[in-house]
């Protein structure tokens, strides 16, 4: 693999100060390095997950930060000679998976001379994270891929363009994003679905404080529309449950909450529930209100797994840390997105037709499912590595 000129000026640039925390101790056995810049960290995860859950492999996940994970999660080291090599010094992976479209040429070079092998996944246009200018190193960092798996059809033609040969390039689309299905008890779901019979059902899972009035107001405007709309409402802090219920009390609302034992009946307008039951609560309403999206700190529930239990979506203009599953469940248009209280009281109304719900949750349970094969495809690739063939 000729990357010469091209990286040694690339390890020419100044490599900034500052003192790396020490890691832990690498476990004995196989480790799987996934190296996960933003775009591509959570099917990454999922894939941490997956070969942790049954393959029983330790996973190391390099990133700029995780949320709660199995997997051991550390920065990346700085793209240099030395960092990389200590690095790898440590760690000792056996397989290295590599996600998005930065190439980190200093780490490639040294994960080559070690004769590792390498998969890019979730690849898309190549691009060097440094200034400068490095003859033939993008051509080069590509070439030391075993598999190159592109997301779509103009990623392909830019990595083709960039020199990836046909028998190392796959045109695979995304892989799998978490989407975490939420268990449930049955029986809760079959009585309280009996309970509520033919009544249309929507929720407002995680609902931030100063929300609250926007979602009251949404529901009550609702109900103009179908005068037996129930609300099944999340409260984001549980000490409000009974403060929220009170409220809607004196204002004249018929609420039933669940804390208190109490079930709804044919004249329940709202029923207030705790965030420990959302598999539940996600398969009984058609339609449901990510909170903390509208007003407050953003959304902090992964929209995936409300498209996963076939729920349509709504959705504040704060995402939160889930902007780019938000941004691909909009174009499929699998999410409705609502600027306002206001705007949220007539998407709300428009998916009151069951046909419009189903039309939209189906296009959101069909993103949530998208990846799984090709998810399958790198473990399969893991695998045949971990087993000691090569690719």
């Amino acid at each position: 693999m000729a990357f010469s000129l091209g990286l040694s000026l690339y390890n020419l640039g100044a490599r900034p100060e500052g003192v790396q925390n020490a890691p832990p101790a690498r476990p004995g056995g196989s480790v799987v390095w996934c190296h996960a810049p933003d775009e591509a960290l959570a099917p990454m995860l999922e894939l941490a997950r997956r070969l942790i859950d049954e393959d029983g492999v330790t996973v190391l996940v390099t990133c700029a930060g995780a949320p709660e994970t199995e997997a051991i999660v550390q920065p990346p080291p700085l793209d240099f000679p030395r960092d990389v090599a200590a690095f790898l010094d440590h760690w000792r992976p056996d397989v290295v998976v590599m996600g998005g479209g930065e190439l980190r040429p200093a780490m490639i070079h040294a994960a080559t001379q070690r004769r590792l092998p390498m998969i890019l996944v979730e690849a898309r246009a190549p691009w060097i994270g440094r200034a400068g200018f490095f003859p033939g190193l993008v051509r080069s960092s590509l070439g030391a891929f075993a598999r190159v798996l592109a997301v779509d059809e103009a990623s392909g033609r830019a990595l083709r363009k960039a020199g990836v040969e046909a028998d190392r390039l796959m045109v695979t689309g995304r892989m799998e994003e978490p989407s975490a299905a939420h268990p449930h008890v049955e029986r809760d779901r079959a009585s309280l679905a009996q309970s509520f019979a033919t009544r249309p059902v929507w929720l407002a899972a995680d609902v931030a404080q100063a929300e609250e009035a926007a979602v009251i107001t949404a529901h009550r405007e609702a109900l103009k529309l179908a005068h037996r709309l129930l609300l099944i409402l999340v409260p984001r802090d549980p000490g409000r449950a009974d403060a929220l219920a009170r409220a809607m009390e004196a204002e004249g609302w018929r609420v039933a909450a669940r804390a208190l034992d109490q079930e709804p009946d044919g004249e329940t307008e709202a029923y207030i529930v705790s965030d420990a039951e959302y598999g539940l609560w996600y398969r009984l309403a058609p339609v449901t209100f990510l909170g903390g999206s509208l007003v407050g700190e953003g959304c902090r529930r992964n929209p995936m797994e409300t498209a996963a239990m076939g729920s349509a979506i709504l959705c504040g203009p704060k995402p939160g840390p889930w902007a780019p599953a938000f941004g691909r469940l909009a174009a499929a248009r699998a999410a409705r997105m609502v600027g306002s209280g206001a705007d949220l009281a007539q998407a709300l109304g428009d998916l009151l037709s069951p046909d419009r719900a189903a039309r939209q949750a189906q296009a959101a349970w069909a993103i949530a499912s998208e990846g799984a094969e090709v998810t399958e495809q790198v473990m399969g690739m893991v695998r045949t590595v971990l087993d000691g063939d090569k690719l």
